[in-house]
């Protein structure tokens, strides 16, 4: 599909959204589908359909997404790999994920920039922050890629540190297999609570493992609510005109500091 002209992207719809901006994280287990590893092209198109819909209704639209799908930092440090070695090529299949998913939304009529945070110009654009916010305005889908660029640091703290340079009104982090956050793990418990809402500071207290501790400690510093809810089509829709799925996390205004 021929890109549409940049110039109508933004037109919002009759529909309206509840955000400005936002930062979608996508975990990399989100795009291998039924499969037990890699990418499922059917699942990434599903994905990038809704990115454009949900972008007619004049949001502005960033994504980082994990790479659990090909590469484990953790688990190759776990084998023996140095951890910063394994944190890099874990950075490196980050950016295979963000240039599948940049395809799938461009056959589907969107401009989009893949903005790196390690130095790759044959495929992405270097991240910088004003370039970055000035894409948003443009009407164009940016995908962060390369997690913070450096070792030791998750994917879910560069959502929460790109949600925050560029400005943005939420988090939604779209779960793969899961509708929400609850009390335990409910693979392992299946009479776990389900809990609709929790404030960070909750969150990090009951060792709710939704976000790693840093990147929850950067929302609660910086008052950034995160949506958390199941990735299945609509929902991203549905959480953006204000519906009530999944779980809210968020610090109340007299938590404030």
């Amino acid at each position: 599909m021929p890109l549409q002209p940049e110039e109508t992207l933004a037109a919002p719809d009759e529909a309206t959204s509840m955000f400005r901006r936002i930062l979608l994280k996508l975990s990399g287990e989100s795009l291998m589908g039924d499969r037990d590893y890699g990418m499922d092209r059917a699942t990434i198109d599903a994905i990038a359909e809704e990115m454009v819909d949900v972008q007619t209704s004049g949001v502005e639209i960033a994504i980082v997404v994990g790479a659990g799908n090909i590469y484990r930092g953790m688990a190759a440090a776990a084998e023996g790999m140095d951890r910063a070695t394994a944190d890099y090529a874990g950075m490196l299949a980050t950016v295979l994920n963000a240039l599948a998913l940049q395809d799938a939304l461009e056959d589907r009529g969107a401009h989009t920039r893949v903005l790196s945070a390690l130095e790759l110009k044959e495929v992405a654009e270097p991240y910088i922050r004003r370039r970055a916010i000035r894409h948003l305005e443009k009407g164009r889908v940016v995908i962060f890629a390369a997690g913070t660029g450096n070792p030791f640091f998750t994917t879910d703290t560069a959502a929460a540190l790109r949600a925050l340079e560029i400005n943005a009104d939420a988090i939604l982090m779209a779960k793969h297999g899961t509708e929400g956050v609850y009390a335990d793990d409910p693979r392992v418990d299946p009479n776990a609570v389900f809990l609709p809402e929790l404030t960070h500071r909750e969150a990090l207290e009951r060792n709710i493992r939704v976000m790693d501790t840093t990147a929850l400690s950067l929302c609660m510093d910086n008052n950034l609510p995160i949506y958390v809810f199941q990735l299945m089509r609509g929902n991203i829709r549905r959480v953006l005109e204000g519906e009530r799925i999944g779980t809210i996390i968020s610090t109340p205004a007299k938590e404030e500091r």
